[in-house]
């Protein structure tokens, strides 16, 4: 596969040179009416993205971003940052073609000022994106965001909800109202907490996170039970684990469908040279995952999904040789605090959701 991909390389980088050149940098970052020629696509592509560290180059004194500053122990220069933000928009436009995503989920951004730079500094600015971004109380101060194709979709309502448990400081979810085409459709963008304590010693906050992501789609099926959720991040846990399975309760699709239950798109991928969408020491994991409510799978008329749709985005330049365990793995940003360069320790993943 990666032999194959190699050639195929060429064509993100065709595609970031042909959009480059007819950029309009007058392009306004937000409009309030909807494109309805663009509102009956036949297709909603929707992306998540966990994109390592995208910070600016200034210090905030009410977060821990030192290290990423002109004089932190990282280094991180101007040119560093339009870099990772020209790689950023090269991703994304690799990934939607033609026709760029219509819904893109992050995390590991800094601040609403980065999500600006990268709609309107770089490549991206021609295809209109607009932001939804509320700051978290991380002690890093990164947050998550949704940019949204302001041809394509409209924004009704969104909201945060923290995830509290004592001692923590981690992003909140971020639960936005949205209509696609003449449907309704919530995406809820989630960054758990970390394993940077351990797995054992930290599930218990991942636990939290799942209880309340679980508590409001519960309540959004309770209220509505048409309603259609799209719950995308980086989980910090595989769709085995038990915060998945057991306390959020999302299942894998089977031949017995509920519109009310949470159904994990994900699929872990079996042998090969990129087994998940991150890599640590060796072992694949797939933290980055996008779920359905069963309304997506069950219906008949609007929005709609199934699950081969999921797909996790590995594209050669994304990659490179693993000279230490064989195989590949995600080129990212930073190895240890030597600048390497690349685009993330993550590699994307996206779902599409057709609509009739």
């Amino acid at each position: 596969m990666i032999k194959n991909a190699q050639y195929l390389r060429w064509v993100p980088v065709i595609l970031f040179i042909i959009v480059t050149a007819f950029c309009a940098s007058g392009q306004p970052v937000f409009k309030t009416e909807l494109n309805t020629e663009s509102a009956g696509s036949k297709r909603f592509r929707i992306m998540f993205y966990n994109v390592e560290n995208l910070f600016d180059t200034a210090n905030d004194t009410l977060t821990d971003d030192e290290a990423f500053t002109p004089a932190g122990d990282l280094h991180w220069t101007r040119s560093r940052y339009y870099s990772k933000l020209a790689n950023i928009s090269k991703v994304t436009i690799a990934l939607g073609g033609w026709n760029p995503p219509d819904v893109i989920g992050l995390c590991e951004i800094e601040n609403r000022q980065v999500l600006f730079d990268l709609v309107r500094n770089t490549p991206r600015m021609k295809f209109n994106y607009g932001i939804v971004h509320i700051n978290s109380p991380d002690r890093r101060g990164i947050d998550v965001a949704l940019l949204y194709n302001v041809n394509t979709v409209r924004i009704l309502d969104f909201n945060h909800h923290a995830v509290t448990a004592k001692g923590l400081k981690t992003r909140d979810i971020l639960l936005v109202k949205s209509l696609l085409g003449a449907d309704t459709c919530y995406f809820a963008v989630n960054h758990w907490p970390s394993r940077s304590s351990g797995q054992l010693e930290s599930e218990k906050y991942r636990f939290v996170a799942a209880r309340l992501l679980r508590r409001l789609t519960d309540s959004l099926l309770t209220i509505s039970p048409t309603t259609k959720i799209v719950a995308m991040g980086d989980f910090n846990d595989d769709p085995t684990d038990a915060s998945i399975t057991n306390y959020l309760g999302a299942l894998s699709p089977g031949n017995s469908l509920s519109a009310a239950q949470l159904y994990n798109l994900t699929r872990i991928p079996g042998e090969g040279p990129v087994g998940g969408t991150l890599k640590y020491q060796g072992m694949w994991n797939t933290f980055d995952q996008i779920m359905v409510s069963g309304t997506l799978l069950l219906a008949e008329t609007g929005l709609k999904t199934a699950l081969s749709t999921f797909t996790i985005f590995r594209f050669g330049f994304l990659l490179e040789p693993d000279e230490t365990y064989n195989g590949s793995k995600p080129f990212r940003t930073y190895i240890g605090f030597r600048y390497h360069g690349g685009f993330s320790d993550h590699l994307p993943v996206y779902v599409d959701l057709e609509y009739e």
